[in-house]
């Protein structure tokens, strides 16, 4: 609970988590990704993939789609979150804009024939978006329940004694 004034408000798990150093982290870890798979698409990959045999090149050019597009998604999702870093729109704003990102996509890549003929490089930026996605999820989860959820903390032994402090403080100094 987050005492303002003379009530306790719930304290938002999402607002404590987009003014976070945790987010700050996932949201450069997330930028980083997609500046990296951009880079190795367009160049290493690129030349790796003219050298693929014709079903590692179909799987290739699949996951190759898959790939920017998760990372598209989660590049939305980061960036909505750090809108509400940065106070240009509300939570709740954000849980309305959200249904246009879609995170449930699929998370396995297609092992089948040609997969072990892929690029080591790309498999790992595969295996890395998709970590990527699962912790968006979570995080995801956590945020939204049914648009907007908080986090009420249990009252503890050092919140119950810092508010005594304060209060005392207050009446001392009022």
């Amino acid at each position: 609970m987050r005492r303002t004034g003379s009530r306790e408000e719930p304290l938002s798990f999402g607002r404590a988590y987009a003014h976070s150093q945790t987010f700050s982290e996932l949201f450069q870890a997330g930028m980083q990704l997609v500046e990296e798979t951009a880079a190795y698409l367009d160049g290493d990959g690129r030349a790796a993939a003219s050298e693929l045999n014709r079903p590692a090149s179909i799987v290739y050019a699949t996951e190759s789609m898959r790939l920017t597009t998760r990372l598209m998604q989660l590049a939305s999702w980061l960036l909505l979150h750090r809108a509400v870093n940065e106070g240009e729109m509300t939570l709740d704003q954000a849980a309305e804009e959200k249904h246009k990102i879609r995170l449930d996509q699929a998370l396995t890549a297609m092992r089948g024939p040609g997969w072990d003929e892929l690029p080591e490089g790309f498999k790992a930026l595969i295996d890395r978006s998709v970590s990527l996605q699962k912790r968006v999820q979570m995080i995801d989860a956590a945020l939204f329940d049914d648009g907007r959820a908080t986090l009420e903390e249990a009252p503890s032994p050092v919140a119950s004694q810092l508010a005594a402090l304060q209060d005392a403080f207050e009446k001392r100094v009022g």
